[in-house]
């Protein structure tokens, strides 16, 4: 195949590019990326030398750039978007720009070129808190940030392409995704590297929110299945299916990697609208012949060991505004005991 990877600087793109080659020795791969703060290009520095990779600088919001580079390959796989929660509380408005308008502006371009397949990544997120089962790809989607909400209104979007114009489009939607080059705001990479600092591990509200981790090589695999083997027109959960993990469980599990104090836990003010728990039924991708290798254990110490082995990637990248938004948005609760 020739894809089209935009956003694949970032954190699950660079590992899908990275497999990609690797897996699939007759592929190329052009990779679209705006490089925004979560957008690294060292991320892809083990590809740099690959004859079959290219990396564009821009904006898939730019129609003429995304015109271009659609002529030139035979799928697109959407992996761009803005991505933290906490982010689309401070600015919705880039939300919607990247994950529904940027969106817009792909399938139209792969409209033009006649592509077979295009994939649009997505995230659990959509479905909403789920307090009980586990959510089927044919569920309600009950977003409730302004970041789950873009996602829903891409995926919306990507439906009425389907209805309007036959458009070949196949959805993934990710749980929360952990593991290597991972931007260091989201919980895991925080955490760790918060933890070799003797920083403490800012946990939002009770630390009862329930996710269900997967590593991203997992995820990465999950998503080259439903592109190669999934049917155009589904969509695709994609998850590790256990019973799910709380802040708190995180928490320990990393300090206990790297031999830290419980003490650097410390409870923070609740996120507004915070999700109590999420759930994905992955039965439709298992069909596929897909499932996740990477057990939760396994997956923290691996990642625990890459941030360890790894401080010259992620310390650059706690600086100036990391540590401004961080203020903005862990304030201790009064009171609240260490842990």
């Amino acid at each position: 195949m020739r894809l089209l990877v935009t956003g694949g600087a970032g954190f699950i793109g660079s590992e899908f590019v990275r497999m990609t080659l690797r897996e699939h020795p007759d592929d190329t791969v052009v990779v679209l990326d705006k490089l925004t703060y979560a957008g690294n290009p060292r991320n892809l520095d083990p590809v740099r030398g690959d004859a079959r990779f290219r990396f564009v600088h821009g904006d898939i919001a730019d129609a003429e750039i995304v015109e271009e580079l659609a002529l030139e390959v035979d799928a697109i796989v959407n992996f761009a978007a803005e991505s933290h929660v906490d982010r689309s509380l401070e600015s919705p408005g880039q939300f919607i720009q990247t994950d529904v308008y940027g969106t817009f502006v792909l399938m139209e371009a792969a409209r033009a070129a006649g592509h077979e397949r295009f994939l649009q990544v997505s995230t659990d997120e959509v479905y909403g808190s789920v307090h009980e089962g586990r959510s089927l790809e044919s569920d309600a989607l009950r977003p409730r940030s302004p970041y789950s909400a873009s996602k829903a209104g891409g995926e919306m979007l990507v439906w009425s392409y389907r209805a309007s114009y036959s458009f070949p489009a196949i959805i993934t939607r990710g749980s929360n995704t952990y593991g290597q080059y991972q931007y260091p705001e989201k919980i895991i990479p925080l955490f760790v590297t918060n933890a070799l600092d003797d920083r403490p591990l800012p946990i939002y509200g009770d630390g009862q929110a329930v996710r269900d981790y997967l590593h991203v090589e997992d995820h990465c695999t999950g998503i080259d299945t439903a592109l190669r083997r999934g049917a155009v027109g589904e969509d695709y959960n994609v998850g590790y299916g256990g019973e799910g993990v709380t802040g708190i469980e995180v928490a320990d599990t990393i300090l206990a990697a790297l031999g830290k104090p419980g003490s650097l836990k410390q409870f923070v003010q609740d996120r507004p609208g915070h999700d109590r728990r999420y759930a994905l039924d992955t039965a439709r991708l298992r069909a596929l012949g897909w499932a996740p290798r990477v057990d939760f254990d396994e997956g923290m110490r691996r990642t625990a060991q890459w941030y360890l082995d790894n401080q010259d990637w992620w310390r650059p990248l706690k600086s100036g505004e990391f540590w401004e938004f961080y203020k903005r948005n862990y304030k201790p609760l009064h009171g609240a005991a260490a842990g």
